[in-house]
């Protein structure tokens, strides 16, 4: 068996701007004005540490940081879902996503679920949103509301997969797919190879340099990177 880990944003859909919306929605309702300064863009870095970011960036006062963190943290994924219609109407797929999850669904060999930056509120609602929850087993995956640091979310998912599926999950049998040099970091510190999809951000020669084990330009050839995950978890 071996543990397919989805990366979302930019990997599997686009969301727009839609997350800048949310996080500038939620920043003037917790903290009473509005921001002028948002989080990067395509980082890949968890929502807990993008909203840490947002109040520094934004001149909140120390000794008020971690209780506005908490309260918008809280509130990110309720006021997402507000934007369910926009998510479909502006949002699209990467391409080749939804032929890649159709592939890697249907073999009996890979379990296929998340791990992300998104807080699972989140990720479960921008998944349903553009049609690609069912491709996806999201109770056994990794997400930003379990912990912040990302190459922790690795572990996460390898315990409730194996929880789920009565396998052990470990490096040899475990591959991220994912467009950022966060994923790279989740793989190599959390214990999975990574497979980078150059549809980001960052480009192939980075995650090349950061350590990906394979690069893709995008998802397009499914029988190529069903090919490459069983490579990948075979350490070759």
């Amino acid at each position: 068996m071996i543990l397919v880990l989805w990366d979302i944003d930019r990997t599997l859909l686009y969301a727009g701007d839609i997350d800048r919306r949310v996080y500038r929605e939620v920043f003037r309702d917790v903290v009473g004005r509005e921001a002028r300064v948002l989080p990067a863009r395509g980082t890949g870095v968890t929502m807990p540490l993008a909203v840490l970011e947002l109040l520094i960036s934004n001149g909140v006062p120390k000794a008020d940081e971690e209780r506005l963190a908490r309260q918008i943290v809280d509130r990110l994924p309720e006021r997402l879902n507000c934007h369910r219609e926009a998510l479909r109407t502006e949002g699209r797929l990467m391409p080749g996503a939804l032929t890649a999850l159709t592939a890697v669904r249907r073999s009996e060999s890979f379990i296929p679920t998340i791990v992300t930056g998104n807080l699972r509120g989140s990720a479960e609602t921008k998944l349903s949103a553009l049609g690609l929850a069912p491709y996806v087993d999201t109770s056994v995956g990794g997400y930003a509301s379990d912990d912040s640091h990302r190459p922790a979310l690795v572990r996460i998912a390898q315990r409730r997969a194996e929880k789920a599926y009565g396998h052990k999950f470990t490096r040899a049998n475990t591959v991220i797919i994912g467009d950022s040099l966060q994923d790279v970091l989740s793989g190599r510190e959390g214990g999975a190879k990574v497979i980078g999809v150059a549809s980001g951000t960052t480009s192939a020669l980075d995650l090349v340099t950061e350590g990906a084990d394979h690069v893709i330009p995008d998802l397009r050839d499914a029988d190529g990177l069903i090919q490459l995950i069983r490579i990948a978890a075979d350490g070759q």
